[in-house]
């Protein structure tokens, strides 16, 4: 009787869990491409939805796409970069302010970036009339926007999984006669591959999502994002008309993320299964 019970509470959590994903490829395929006509088992299944989401004058999904990811790629890889030098010199290195320079890190990302969208629209507002190739509707501006507010938290994360790794590593690397940078691109960088993965992971997850700032600062149809554009798909009159577009699109939103995980997730493995010192 038990068994039984824990086997129909866990069908009830997946059917629970697959009906969103079903409605939503249901809506995809739904011919109509309405709300009003939103059925769990359309009628006439058909791709007409995909066809018109990159055919559309109006909606540049395309477009959209390809800024995305490459927003997400480029600000993923460069945050987890920087964050990873801060977190080598903080988890590494003693010198003046270090423990005010993380308690500042710490104090400021208490506060959300958004708190300070007046201030970074002023200063965006001034770069846009001399430098308008970092402003507004730019996909270098909104780069900018993303790494200034990634370093806080990534160093933490990183910090607290290399203070982990034995600094006798080092040492013993440093009396054979390696620098600073041999010791941290071939010891250190090897060795904290999982946190890498787990943190660019999350980084593109963010990017890709992140909808308050980009649609503050991407009004061009041409420069916005995924998340911007697909909200303006539903905006209004929109949310009836084009929901068998807006579906479809949701359901290719989520090929990039779910690429980025099943190729981190290799680096993940083999980084917790590989042991940095044997005895």
């Amino acid at each position: 009787m038990k068994l039984a019970l824990r086997h129909a509470f866990v069908l009830l959590v997946c059917a629970f869990a697959l009906f969103p994903i079903l409605f939503v490829v249901s809506a995809a395929i739904n011919p109509l491409g309405t709300l009003a006509s939103s059925d769990l088992v359309p009628n006439g299944a058909s791709l007409d939805n995909f066809a018109k989401l990159f055919s559309s004058d109006i909606y540049p999904f395309g477009r959209w796409v390809s800024n995305s990811v490459f927003i997400a790629l480029a600000s993923s890889s460069a945050s987890l970069l920087l964050s990873m030098f801060a977190a080598y010199a903080f988890s590494r290195m003693r010198f003046a302010g270090r423990r005010v320079g993380l308690l500042a890190l710490l104090l400021i990302q208490m506060f959300p970036q958004f708190l300070a969208i007046v201030t970074i629209f002023m200063i965006f507002t001034r770069v846009s009339e001399l430098y308008p190739a970092f402003g507004f509707n730019t996909t270098w501006g909104i780069l900018l926007l993303y790494l200034g507010g990634a370093l806080g938290v990534n160093t933490w994360l990183m910090k607290g999984f290399l203070d982990t790794i034995p600094k006798e590593l080092d040492e013993s690397a440093t009396v054979d006669g390696a620098t600073h940078a041999q010791v941290f691109w071939k010891i250190i960088m090897p060795l904290v591959t999982p946190i890498l993965a787990v943190t660019a992971l999350l980084a593109f997850i963010g990017t890709m999502s992140e909808f308050l700032m980009a649609n503050i600062f991407l009004r061009d149809a041409e420069s916005k994002t995924l998340a911007v554009g697909m909200y303006g798909m539903i905006a209004g009159d929109g949310r009836n008309a084009n929901f068998g577009m807006f579906a479809a699109a949701t359901l290719i939103t989520a090929i990039p993320t779910v690429s980025v995980f099943l190729w981190l997730q290799k680096f993940i493995v083999s980084g917790l299964t590989a042991g940095a010192v044997k005895g």
